[in-house]
């Protein structure tokens, strides 16, 4: 039986009994089959092993600021970094604010609030979140007390540098009734040759009457595996406005979940991707309605250039006697290449019967009429083929008001554009 273990020596017994019952999840628990489970049938673990990659050691803090960024950090944010298992301290903040720590620090300076929180979103029982339970060191914990609105976006930065090693990435999000803040965290790769694994685990708990708005973004190597498990919890009037970047990494699945779980909740969740080379992206997420009167709004949008592939699969769940619900989920792909391949399986679970839940799904080429128009009006073919790209993306920079993320989103999609166009 394959086991995990981490020091913990200096955490509280009720997180030392977690990474023990977790590491022996890892060798219990049975990697997905390729077309034989829910869920994968379109991503394959084919040449993967698990371990092969040993956790990542220290790393060297400055590179947290000299990688390039997805996100660039505006003015008067509030940062935290960390490059394999080196972190940073928390931020120095009034006493009476957020409190923004590596994890491992809010571990041992606020355990009641962990113990509350840790583990209460999302579960260990699944092969990657157990091996991130079991592994993970440093992390972000961002906590707002009720009633507490963060004017500053919160930027987590998280470095993977030790080539051939993995990296275990927690982070735990809790804002109290009432409270309000932006986090953007951002995963990176030192070199865009390394080879590595990178697991994420994400919990997002959103107080009633609060406002959340995260942001996760990867440009993560291209011979990189990601494996992300990503759920918040939004109660009564309760809002939560997520933004997914996907940029790198070589293959993997990222899981993305929004539970609208008290009455009059609203989730939002916007995604892009950029693909290029051989690099297979797969998003499957969920909108779950367990309470009436609740609102969500999905929206994915990826550009695909030569062999890359992607999948996004979204599901509308809507819980007996979740009654007046409004839900929406699109899809739509811009293919690049002839050899690139873009998979969109939108879903619907509703057992209730108040309720409107529409979705769409769309994959084309570039629009030859689009492009002879603008060539026909003096453009070279490289720039109308930009100019076309630039206007499917544009729908996704227009879902947030202008403002830092809006400025940062796009930007980092101009960037990755760039990159993928050559």
């Amino acid at each position: 039986m394959t086991t995990l273990s981490a020091d913990t020596t200096s955490e509280p017994g009720f997180l030392a009994e977690r990474r023990a019952r977790a590491g022996e999840l890892v060798g219990s628990l049975e990697l997905p089959s390729f077309r034989g489970q829910p869920g994968w049938e379109f991503t394959s673990l084919k040449g993967l092993d698990l371990d092969a990659f040993p956790a990542a050691g220290a790393g060297d803090l400055a590179l947290a600021r000299s990688v390039d960024p997805v996100l660039e950090a505006p003015e008067g944010a509030v940062r935290l970094d960390q490059v394999d298992a080196t972190f940073a301290p928390g931020p120095e903040l009034d006493s009476e604010g957020p409190l923004v720590l590596p994890l491992s620090e809010a571990a041992i300076s606020h355990p009641e609030v962990l113990e509350e929180h840790f583990g209460s979103i999302v579960s260990a029982e699944d092969p990657f979140v157990a091996r991130n339970e079991a592994g993970w060191t440093g992390g972000a914990f961002v906590y707002v007390p009720r009633g507490v609105t963060v004017e500053a976006p919160i930027v987590v930065t998280a470095v993977h540098a030790g080539a051939g090693t993995a990296a275990h990435w927690r982070t735990l999000v809790v804002l109290e009734d009432g409270a309000q803040a932006e986090v953007w965290e951002q995963h990176l790769s030192a070199d865009a040759e390394q080879e590595g694994l990178v697991t994420t685990v994400a919990e997002l708990s959103v107080g009633q009457g609060a406002s959340l708005r995260y942001v996760g973004a990867q440009n993560l190597s291209g011979r990189t595996w990601v494996f992300g498990s990503q759920r918040a919890v939004v109660q009564r009037d309760g809002t939560l406005d997520w933004i997914l970047l996907g940029f790198g990494s070589a293959n993997g699945r990222v899981a993305v979940e929004t539970n609208l779980a008290g009455e009059g909740a609203e989730g939002r969740v916007t995604g892009a991707y950029a693909t290029n080379g051989k690099q297979h992206l797969d998003y499957a997420t969920t909108q779950e309605h367990a309470a009436p009167r609740t609102n969500s709004d999905l929206a994915f949008r990826g550009i695909l250039a030569e062999r890359s592939q992607t999948v996004w699969s979204g599901m509308i769940k809507v819980d007996p006697g979740a009654q007046q619900i409004d839900a929406f989920q699109e899809s739509r792909n811009l293919l690049l290449s002839k050899k690139a391949h873009a998979d969109a399986i939108p879903g619907l679970e509703i057992l209730a019967n108040d309720v409107r839940c529409t979705h769409a799904a769309a994959i084309a080429q570039l629009d030859p009429e689009q492009l002879y128009y603008l060539r026909s009006h003096g453009l070279p073919e490289a720039q109308a083929k930009r100019l076309v790209i630039e206007g499917f993306l544009q729908a996704t920079v227009e879902r947030f008001e202008e403002g830092p993320v809006r400025e940062a989103v796009g930007a980092a999609l101009d960037r990755r554009l760039e990159a993928v166009l050559g």
